[in-house]
């Protein structure tokens, strides 16, 4: 794979149209599996600049125009409910020092996932001429919500003068994942406010105002509990396997990740294996069958959902959810939140209801006791 321009998105969509073409060429009658697994729009932002031009004037009002545009067009769509209040902005537009600087931050990240979706699209095409789309299980999902680390958002120029990196070699590999570091042809990786993202030297993550508002309506971020954390698009196309009456209709039942091993399985009428290698013990399947859900059915759910990730914790268990966000040296502090009346997580009703809270806090336990939940931060032995 050697492309005039290599572009880590593009080589992932690119290889994974090769994959698709091989298959039908020499194995037609197999099904197959792709996991396709973009790191766009992560930190460091790059994008090429014909697509970041088409998202120039977009942003410039800042931050609480476009969470207002996208509150009252999720409301319009009913992807949420009219009564859920819209969380509290997370940053003052007026007050921000850099909104140039930020602006582009905002532009490069709708690049990265305009490109993907055109990689996305080649993906389909191939299906469509391979006559195989109508009849693939085709999912789009991301694996948390907006991320407002601050990786990048400092200037390190000031440290320029402490390393003499060079040019990588063909065959060498970028064993960094964050500045201080080289590009491949050694040039000085650049952060912070006076680096304009993205080139390929510049390291540069889009911050807190505009993770939430990726996060509209939802409050926290990536790593948390709550829903601006953990609540993810999950798009499903499928003609030949579902109802056509719920083409482009919406699903309000929770789902999780581990619902996909057993929909997967159920869909190909397959058995999940019990064992593997010399008659080692598989770790049973979790989650449930998502098939009902294309069919118009509602979801039954014999177990709650449980989640921890760096300290931050949470259980849903049908329309109650309790939540715990991290905080260094603090002691765990559970909140209880109806999901049907207040998704947006905005009244804490641990008072109100203190025996569904210790019940749900014991099904956690429970989840976590059996799964291995770790304590965090992890001690190193």
């Amino acid at each position: 794979y050697q492309p005039k321009t290599y572009y880590y998105t593009d080589a992932i969509s690119d290889n994974a149209v090769t994959y698709i073409a091989d298959h039908f060429e020499s194995e037609e009658d197999q099904p197959f599996f792709l996991y396709v697994s973009y790191t766009s729009a992560h930190w460091p932002m790059h994008a090429f600049e014909k697509d970041m031009k088409k998202y120039e004037g977009i942003y410039d009002d800042g931050y609480t125009p476009i969470r207002e545009k996208r509150y009252a067009k999720a409301r319009k769509l009913g992807v949420i409910e009219d009564h859920w209040e819209m969380s509290p902005g997370a940053m003052d537009w007026e007050k921000f020092a850099h909104k140039e600087w930020d602006i582009r931050c905002m532009e490069v990240y709708a690049a990265m996932v305009d490109r993907m979706d055109q990689g996305i699209g080649k993906i389909v095409t191939e299906l469509k001429q391979n006559h195989a789309l109508d009849n693939t299980i085709f999912i789009y999902l991301q694996d948390n919500g907006g991320c407002a680390e601050y990786y990048g958002r400092a200037d390190n120029s000031d440290k320029k003068a402490n390393f003499d990196f060079k040019p990588l070699g063909p065959n060498d590999f970028q064993t960094k994942i964050w500045p201080p570091m080289q590009t491949r042809g050694g040039e000085w990786v650049r952060t912070g406010p006076k680096a304009m993202p993205g080139g390929e030297d510049t390291f540069v993550a889009y911050g807190l105002g505009w993770a939430n508002a990726s996060n509209t309506p939802f409050r926290g971020y990536k790593h948390d509990g709550y829903e601006g954390g953990i609540s993810t698009p999950f798009i499903v196309h499928w003609p030949q396997g579902m109802e056509k009456r719920m083409k482009g209709k919406l699903v309000h039942d929770p789902s999780h990740l581990i619902d996909l091993m057993p929909t997967f399985v159920t869909a190909a009428e397959a058995q999940y294996p019990t064992t593997y290698h010399d008659g080692q013990t598989i770790q049973p399947m979790e989650g449930i069958s998502l098939l009902p859900a294309l069919s118009g059915a509602s979801l039954t759910r014999a177990a709650a959902l449980g989640f921890e990730h760096h300290g931050n914790l949470a259980l849903r268990d049908g329309r109650y959810k309790i939540v715990s966000a991290y905080r260094r040296d603090q002691p765990v502090k559970w909140e209880l939140y109806d999901m049907q009346e207040d998704r947006t997580e905005l009244q804490d009703l641990s008072d109100k209801m203190p025996e569904k809270k210790q019940q749900l806090i014991g099904k956690w336990q429970a989840w976590a006791n059996r799964v291995g939940v770790q304590p965090w931060p992890i001690k190193r032995k």
